[in-house]
């Protein structure tokens, strides 16, 4: 495995993962990795469910780093574990993120998109109404805006997450349906400094490529983009490094000879 990096996993931390951190750990471990990333979920007014109704996407981030600490420390000589978050954007919260980010010295921040006018795409609901193409280009002009809005992120994640719950996910999908918004995106996330991940989890959900498409990724390379980090968004020990030879495949074919890990939200490069 040419990727030894997973930069996007979920623990118990998260309110959509019951996997103990250790496990999580000792897992990447059992892998080969030698770097791992946990990148719980904040995402602040995520709308309650009525059948979840306890459902928090709230980290409690001072828990989270306690732990997180102490695992750190106990497999220091086995591999690297560091501290990132993954914020859900939404345009009217840039300030209150920014603070939050400014009062923790994460390694890496992931910005995503969960929430749209207040719907997720992947409850069902977010489609009525609407067409999938709607539904599609609502989500992805809401990366515009929370770019827009809110910069103190290093990668935007999953650019096209919504297609994992569109009700024909990938079959009408295309970046060449999309261009002229993925253009504008990846240009402004190139203006910001911000790069972009390459992830597997799509693949899980039967997507014929990652999230985003190698058609977005080779397009991102082609108009200058470097930073591209690696994740499995894993949420249970199984799913840690999932697809990475695909991934590392599609890279290649995209023109990257590396991918990207962060430190102290600083970007280092690793060679494919």
């Amino acid at each position: 495995m040419s990727i030894t990096g997973d930069f996007h996993l979920h623990s118990d931390f998260s309110g959509d993962s019951t996997a103990p951190m250790e496990t999580m750990i000792l897992r990447g471990i059992e892998l080969g990795l030698t770097e791992m990333c946990f990148t719980e979920h904040m995402d602040r007014e995520y709308p309650q469910p009525p059948d979840c109704p306890a459902e928090n996407f709230e980290v409690n981030t001072d828990s989270y780093l306690y732990d997180l600490i102490r695992y750190k420390e106990k497999y220091a000589s086995r591999i690297n574990i560091y501290f990132g978050i993954e914020l859900g954007l939404q345009p009217h919260l840039g300030k209150e993120l920014a603070a939050y980010v400014e009062g923790y010295d994460f390694d890496f921040v992931i910005g995503s998109s969960h929430i749209v006018e207040g719907r997720d795409p992947y409850r069902p609901s977010y489609f009525e109404g609407r067409t999938e193409e709607e539904g599609y280009r609502a989500y992805f002009e809401s990366i515009l805006a929370n770019t827009k809005a809110f910069t103190n992120f290093d990668v935007y994640g999953h650019l096209d997450y919504v297609v994992r719950y569109g009700p024909n996910i990938d079959r009408e999908y295309s970046y060449e349906k999309y261009q002229e918004l993925f253009d504008k995106l990846l240009t402004l996330l190139l203006e910001k400094g911000k790069g972009i991940e390459i992830n597997t989890g799509g693949l899980r959900k039967g997507l014929r490529s990652t999230n985003p498409c190698q058609e977005v990724i080779k397009r991102y390379r082609e108009l200058g983009g470097e930073i591209i980090t690696v994740g499995s968004d894993a949420h249970a020990p199984g799913d840690i490094a999932a697809d990475f030879d695909r991934a590392a495949e599609i890279l290649t074919n995209c023109g990257f000879r590396y991918y990207t890990v962060f430190l102290n939200r600083n970007a280092e490069f690793r060679k494919l």
